[in-house]
């Protein structure tokens, strides 16, 4: 008896979960929708005050009535602002704003950097090479990143990227890492796929995944091609890159032994 109800209380939580998640982050964005297009809900019940009172009140009194035009003005203000962008006027009015905000100290780092923060993540084409894999919180595991910039070490000249560790269900809150590049595992996704993978605990991701590094070496892929056609080669039964780390190895090897 006691088995059947665990399993019954489990059962209902794990049917249930999902959707109270998707709920709360529904209603999240609704009420941040809501409070963006109020002021606006407000002006126009002022401005309809005077041609119909009942109307202003019904307006302003009614929760319901309030909450869905704001949330359908902010949309509309969305909409209309996004349309601008692609005028030259819109982009020369967003110049001036952004003139404006870096005069203010406070004000333009978190605009600044916030903005950056933004653009990093927009994807053209589809596919995009900023999502990786990164060892973390070890080597022996690792989370899915978002590389938002590149830079170089200025003692060695390597290749460095700062990349962005989402976590979940909150991907707001991760992890920024500085990691060279060429420990990086490149990933086909998009930002979306990689979002949807985080926030979906890894149940929302693809059947396969490139786990480990490509064997990059100096001599090129001529010198790995070469490897790869020898008769006979000695690791045969190994998967492609381990067999081709082992005879590197082993050409290591015989060079220093000569």
């Amino acid at each position: 008896m006691a088995t059947n109800v665990r399993r019954n209380l489990l059962t209902g939580a794990v049917t249930v979960i999902p959707v109270l998640v998707t709920i709360f982050v529904v209603q999240f964005f609704l009420d941040l929708l809501s409070d963006i297009g109020r002021p606006k809900v407000v002006v126009l019940a002022n401005a309809v005050r005077p041609i119909s009172p009942q109307a202003a009140a019904w307006l302003l009194d009614e929760p319901w009535v309030s909450s869905l035009l704001a949330i359908g003005l902010t949309l509309v203000m969305f909409y209309l602002l996004g349309w601008s962008m692609t005028r030259l006027v819109g982009r020369q009015i967003i110049q001036t704003v952004e003139a404006g905000l870096k005069r203010i100290p406070l004000v333009t780092t978190i605009y600044g950097a916030t903005k950056k923060f933004v653009d990093a993540f927009q994807t053209e084409g589809g596919r995009a090479q900023k999502v990786v894999l990164v060892e973390f919180p070890h080597a022996r595991m690792k989370a899915v990143g978002l590389v938002t910039r590149n830079f170089v070490d200025e003692d060695t000249g390597e290749e460095l990227a700062a990349v962005y560790v989402p976590t979940a269900p909150n991907p707001t809150g991760g992890y920024l890492e500085i990691v060279p590049v060429r420990e990086l595992v490149p990933l086909d996704w998009t930002v979306d796929e990689a979002m949807a993978f985080v926030l979906s605990g890894g149940t929302a991701g693809p059947e396969r995944i490139r786990f480990s590094r490509r064997l990059v070496e100096a001599a090129g892929a001529s010198g790995l091609d070469a490897m790869e056609s020898k008769p006979n080669p000695p690791h045969k039964g190994l998967p492609t890159q381990l067999r081709a780390e082992a005879e590197l190895g082993a050409r290591r090897l015989d060079a220093a032994s000569r």
